[in-house]
């Protein structure tokens, strides 16, 4: 009787051992695959079955190859075969990041850790998985706030550097400008001087005063000033715009045209703002534009239902399908110049006036075409 107690409590501490590891082995967060000397999975817990997709009983006795992608199931059996024959071990008690490849055939990163027992059925191996895209996921995150700190670093010292450039090119500027006046009113009093070079002094005055207006626009771009929303008159902001793009073009012949529609309201915005949206959207259609043999950028202006609707667009080849749909994204443009900010603070502006800017679709050969909406608001509206 006393040995049939023994037995009886070897049995039932056996049952609850099992019982134990069966609870760990499906409780686990991690996935837990078990497998034989041949590559046959004896154990594939519940972890397992959700990042996999597959149930247990689909896989026990099936190879472990059909949980991993193509490359990495084509040389798993070497591996093991490799490590049987030798003893080398170049994964075991090692972990790694491997390839895993969900039932709907989609590959995903995990960690993956191995371990050996020898049993009396004979060798086995424990894979310990721990999906990783959670991890790269922030890894990711990480890596583009980095970037775009980087590059609010090179936006702020260029907007401080603009500034500092505006300020000083205005101060020989000035002191042109009350030397050419001062010239031209010395040679209006004297008869004796010629017609023809009071008409150049003059027109030498004039280009003087209209390089002072630019550099002024310059440094109002450039400084960080609260948004100061005020009516703006359509046509000369058009014209100041078209201005300040052609600076430093290097084009004998303008390719930049407007069409603005006659009698339009004035806008209720921050001249500053909208400028720098209009710039932006006309200097990337002349980038876009610069292989054409016949180049032409239009900026046009209409009273539309949605209020203002200013259009630039261009002849260009126009945004393939893929750039389309990232393309207001910060840091996912294609160009290799500039910081990939200038769409998404554009459309970041427009929707903060209460409109919008947005790509339209235009037939094959028809270029691009960017849309600006605004809306259409009195002074009163405004202060309410």
């Amino acid at each position: 009787m006393a040995e049939d107690s023994v037995i009886d409590r070897g049995d039932v501490a056996a049952a609850i051992s099992e019982a134990r590891l069966d609870s760990v082995f499906n409780t686990a967060v991690d996935g837990i695959i078990v497998i034989n000397a041949k590559c046959q999975i004896l154990a594939f817990n519940k972890a397992c079955e959700k990042l996999f997709g597959y149930c247990a009983s689909e896989l026990l006795g099936k190879n472990v190859a059909q949980v991993m992608p193509f490359d990495y199931a084509q040389a798993h059996d070497r591996y093991v075969q490799n490590y049987l024959d030798t003893g080398q071990k170049k994964i075991i008690g090692i972990g790694r990041e491997v390839q895993g490849q969900h039932k709907d055939g989609t590959v995903f990163p995990v960690e993956l850790s191995v371990g050996e027992a020898s049993t009396p059925e004979g060798r086995q191996f424990i894979g310990i998985l721990r999906d990783l895209r959670p991890r790269k996921q922030i890894e990711d995150r990480l890596q583009k706030a980095q970037a775009q700190l980087v590059h609010m670093t090179r936006l702020s010292a260029l907007d401080e550097m603009g500034a500092a450039i505006a300020h000083e090119l205005n101060q020989p500027l000035t002191a042109v400008m009350l030397y050419l006046q001062s010239v031209s009113r010395k040679a209006s009093s004297d008869d004796s001087f010629p017609p023809q070079i009071l008409e150049v002094i003059s027109k030498a005055v004039r280009e003087a005063e209209r390089a002072s207006e630019i550099i002024q626009r310059m440094r109002q771009l450039v400084e960080r000033k609260a948004p100061e929303r005020k009516a703006i008159d359509v046509a000369e902001l058009v014209t100041a715009c078209l201005e300040m793009a052609e600076l430093g073009s290097g084009e004998e012949t303008s390719v930049l045209a407007s069409e603005v529609e006659d009698n339009l309201p004035p806008l209720m915005a921050d001249p500053v703002q909208i400028r720098q949206i209009l710039i932006n959207l006309i200097r990337n259609a002349r980038e876009a534009i610069a292989d054409q043999e016949n180049k032409k950028v239009t900026l046009s202006v209409r009273l539309g239902s949605e209020g203002l609707e200013f259009r630039v667009k261009d002849n260009g080849p126009g945004v393939p399908a893929e750039v389309a749909e990232v393309l207001f994204r910060a840091f996912s443009g294609g160009k290799h110049k500039g910081v990939g900010l200038g769409l998404a603070i554009s459309r970041s502006i427009a929707q903060n006036h209460g409109g919008d800017l947005r790509l339209e679709q235009t037939g094959p050969g028809g270029g691009a075409s960017f849309l600006l909406t605004l809306p259409v608001m009195s002074e009163e509206t405004l202060q309410e």
